[in-house]
């Protein structure tokens, strides 16, 4: 029953923050120099996508029946996920954005499923060394960089 009640109040909840996200971004600049696209545009199909996902949860909250076996929180893999979040934050400027993101979503991964380091391994490496090439060299945007002690 506590799981069908949270579901129900985040799903509200979310269902506000969307609410906000598309209110609050129309008063983000429309257009862009050469652009029809505007940088409005992200944060409201954010909001748009954000109210729809909490709707359709709260409809399957409702169409679920009442049963009393409650699937038991795992706090401990909370708890390391979210100080590996807080550590990512402070880490992020002092040793780059590839370090940090690969060192977080490898004890992400190894949080979850411990028993396959090799493939978190490549898979962290992977998302962090691509998701930063993308963001820097093609949308030519800027991320934390290496650290100057490692020489490069």
């Amino acid at each position: 029953m506590a799981n069908k009640m949270f579901d129900r109040y985040a799903s509200i909840a979310f269902l506000a923050i969307g609410a906000f996200f598309v209110v609050d971004s129309r008063n983000i600049s429309q257009s862009a120099y050469g652009s029809s696209v505007g940088s409005n545009i992200f944060p409201m199909g954010l909001g748009i996508i954000l109210i729809l996902l909490s709707i359709r949860l709260f409809y399957e909250n409702l169409r679920v029946k009442n049963d009393k076996s409650e699937a038991k929180l795992d706090y401990k893999r909370f708890g390391i996920i979210f100080a590996a979040m807080v550590l990512y934050v402070f880490l992020l400027e002092k040793i780059g954005y590839v370090i940090a993101t690969f060192l977080f979503l490898l004890i992400g991964f190894q949080t979850l499923e411990r028993k396959k380091l090799l493939f978190s391994i490549i898979i962290s490496a992977a998302i962090s060394v691509g998701v930063y090439y993308v963001y820097v060299t093609v949308l030519q945007g800027t991320l934390p960089a290496l650290p100057e002690w490692l020489g490069f």
